[in-house]
């Protein structure tokens, strides 16, 4: 992301006691009453594995233009694990840090069959143009205090297309927030190759939306979306929201998470405005999944002062437990974008694989880390 939303130096919760059916990452069913104890105790052998964008990783990105790039978000579709980047820069100055560079582009996506994360993580190739130059799937208009960039935050598969969740940045603010337009999906039926904005659902820059992770959840023998989603900028709280996943483009069959009632029960609202926080906190690129080692819900983000952060979650909307530092704030100059994906762990989830976005060189790096629990 850009230098001035990058802080280089880098809990409420809502009890619930109904159980919630969650898909895990092997397609099992699995339930979690609310007061579950917490079992993470911490994590171990965190380690960099390599790099996944830039001309010295083990993809060669620079053969795509793409020299500095960020985010890495991942999802699955077409036997392909994609990854999706924010802005994206071609040739820099050798001391360059930060966005920056020539050719530049708001968001670019490539795409990887390697299945063993152990040894870091290789792309295939990229959507390209048609001189295989890395392209812009969704176009920006570039202009500060109008449209500076629009910013993938996540994608996701659905209903046999791929989807990106999108913010459109008017300002980048001081270090870690930034003023938002708005934020919406685009869809690609074609694997990626060309992408529509759709004019519905939208988010309003001040929302709750602005950023979210998306995971499938199966309930009842339905298939829907849990979106965990945070606001415009690093310092706001969690919000939640979930939708099936076959109406994923009916703003009307989303809904907000709100409270839990006297039995426990979580409520909904069909209004994003009456979206609650599921976890307060200083939340900045934050990406849940459902972890088979603690039979949880874990969450990866940036927060303020520490570096990258790992919690465990007993439902979707908590409780959660303690941060645990995955990567320290100073450990490499500016991490940030910790992003998982349920496909890559070993050891029956123990061990989890994740990118993490590093401000100098700005690229994006594949690490893992070992989960402690009780």
């Amino acid at each position: 992301m850009r230098a001035t939303r990058v802080r280089a130096a880098a809990a409420a919760v809502l009890l619930g006691i109904a159980a919630l059916a969650g898909c895990t990452s092997t397609g099992a069913v699995v339930t979690n009453p609310a007061d579950s104890p917490f079992l993470l105790t911490g994590v171990t052998g965190v380690e960099q594995l390599g790099q996944v964008t830039g001309a010295d990783s083990s993809s060669r990105t620079d053969q795509y233009a793409v020299y500095g790039t960020d985010l890495g978000s991942m999802f699955q579709y077409d036997g392909k694990t994609w990854f999706v980047f924010g802005d994206t820069f071609g040739e820099r100055d050798a001391d360059q840090i930060g966005g920056g560079g020539s050719f530049w582009r708001s968001n670019t996506l490539g795409y990887t069959t390697d299945t063993d994360p152990s040894d870091g993580i290789t792309l295939d190739g990229m959507v390209v143009d048609d001189i295989g130059l890395a392209t812009e799937l969704l176009p920006s208009k570039k202009i500060d205090n109008d449209e500076m960039t629009v910013i993938p935050t996540h994608g996701f598969a659905a209903n046999g297309a791929m989807y990106l969740h999108w913010m459109s940045v008017r300002h980048w603010g001081v270090p870690g927030e930034w003023e938002v337009n708005d934020a919406g999906l685009a869809k690609s039926t074609d694997s990626g190759q060309t992408w529509t904005v759709l004019d519905e659902p939208r988010w309003g820059g001040e929302s709750n939306f602005v950023q979210v992770s998306p995971f499938h959840v199966t309930e009842d023998g339905v298939d829907w979306l849990y979106f965990w989603g945070i606001t415009h900028g690093r310092f706001s709280g969690v919000a939640l929201a979930k939708v099936e996943a076959s109406k994923v483009e009916d703003p009307a069959a989303w809904n907000y998470f709100t409270e839990t009632d006297a039995e426990g029960e979580p409520q909904w609202s069909s209004s994003p405005d009456d979206a609650a926080l599921v976890l307060d906190d200083t939340v900045g690129e934050l990406s849940v999944v459902w972890n088979d080692y603690l039979g949880r819900w874990i969450m990866t983000y940036l927060r303020d002062g520490d570096g990258a952060v790992i919690r465990e979650g007993i439902n979707p909307w908590g409780p959660w437990g303690d941060p645990i530092t995955l990567v320290g704030a100073t450990d490499v100059p500016g991490p940030y974008a910790p992003f998982m994906a349920p496909n890559y762990t070993s050891d029956g989830g123990r061990t989890i694989y994740f990118g993490l976005s590093i401000w100098d060189p700005y690229n994006v790096f594949w690490y893992k880390a070992e989960l402690s629990k009780d």
